[in-house]
């Protein structure tokens, strides 16, 4: 399983993005599909996480601002992020998983007037 990861950039506190990710190869139901994050000198976290019957979970920091979705029939999963702050600045990481845990390559958000 592939997961490739689209959306990340520079945008002013306040603004908004939108990350998708898309997974493909030896698809076999996709179970969990989230967002994992990391910023320089910090663990990697999770940041929202959905389920394949569309549970959500969040984490502290990013509720109220930050949207997970996910379309199951083209293997996506989005994250839509509003209010964005200085310290949501990190490199967002794709996951997936079903028998396995997969990663994306990560995209870079940065977050900065």
């Amino acid at each position: 399983v592939q997961l490739q990861a689209f959306g990340g950039g520079l945008v002013q506190p306040g603004g908004s993005l939108r990350l998708s990710c898309v997974a493909s190869g030896n698809i076999f139901r996709l179970n969990v599909m989230g967002w994992y994050r990391q910023a320089p000198g910090n663990q990697r976290e999770a940041v929202a996480v959905v389920s394949s019957g569309g549970s959500t979970n969040y984490a502290d920091s990013v509720k109220g601002r930050f949207t997970i979705s996910r379309h199951n029939a083209l293997n996506t999963v989005y994250l839509q992020m509003n209010s964005l702050k200085p310290e949501d600045t990190a490199v967002y990481y794709c996951y997936a998983n079903n028998f396995d845990e997969y990663w994306g390559q990560g995209t870079l958000v940065t977050v900065s007037s």
